[in-house]
């Protein structure tokens, strides 16, 4: 008899050509169909067609928006990821209110959004592979310490920090894994790569989406609700 399992559906919301693009490709390897969102998609079609992924135009700020795309996708939605962050750089005196009321709306409130309309998804699914499905945030050391000249990224991620603690509390005990990961130094992309005096000062976006797929297949015996990677060089 034929199995009869759906296949898996993944999204993430913030996609683009580093992390995202990573972890998409290892969603796709690993059997998800995946879905990317991003507020422009018109660079991602080469990486929609290497993973078969569909495309959809989002604004992850955008309520009613985050909760009509995941309510219509398709199947069981077994993984969820928010990557959006905003940063502000400035002195906390010259700082515009305005400019960090969006930053930190991008950063945190969009990451709740997406986290509570993947929880309410998520519970009505059944059980498999002893889960209801994974959701993961991807924050940065700002959610630890705040930096100088960083308010706004460091409100966003500590509240983003706080959001997925809160969310692993409630909702582990339910069958969903909730994980918020601390990506502690500069990331790799296409447009951003190390000096040749410090070749391992960032991280390699390939490695950072193969922690994500493990969160995803951890045992339940064993949830990690927070994860810090960093290079071995860096100072902390």
């Amino acid at each position: 008899m034929p199995d009869q399992t759906p296949t898996p559906q993944a999204l993430i919301i913030g996609a683009g050509a580093g992390l995202s693009a990573s972890f998409a490709r290892a969603l796709s390897q690993g059997g998800y169909a995946v879905h990317l969102a991003a507020r422009d998609v018109s660079d991602l079609g080469s990486l929609a067609a290497e993973t078969g992924a569909t495309l959809h135009q989002l604004d992850g700020t955008d309520a009613q928006g985050v909760a009509a795309l995941v309510e219509g996708l398709p199947g069981e939605l077994r993984v969820a990821c928010y990557n959006p962050s905003a940063r502000q750089r400035g002195p906390i005196t010259d700082l515009d209110p305005e400019t960090v009321r969006k930053a930190v709306e991008v950063t945190a409130h969009g990451a709740f959004l997406l986290g509570q309309a993947a929880a309410r998804r998520m519970l009505d699914q059944p059980m498999r592979d002893n889960r209801r499905g994974t959701i993961l945030f991807t924050g940065a050391s700002a959610g630890v310490k705040g930096f100088p000249l960083s308010a706004p990224f460091a409100m966003g991620k500590f509240a983003q920090r706080g959001l997925a603690q809160s969310m692993a509390r409630e909702l582990h005990p339910r069958g969903i894994h909730v994980a918020w990961i601390n990506i502690d130094g500069g990331i790799r992309n296409p447009d951003r790569v190390a000096t040749n005096d410090t070749p391992d000062s960032m991280l390699d976006p390939d490695a950072i989406a193969r922690e994500y797929m493990h969160l995803i297949h951890q045992d339940r015996s064993a949830w990690s609700n927070e994860l810090t990677l960093r290079p071995w060089v860096e100072r902390f």
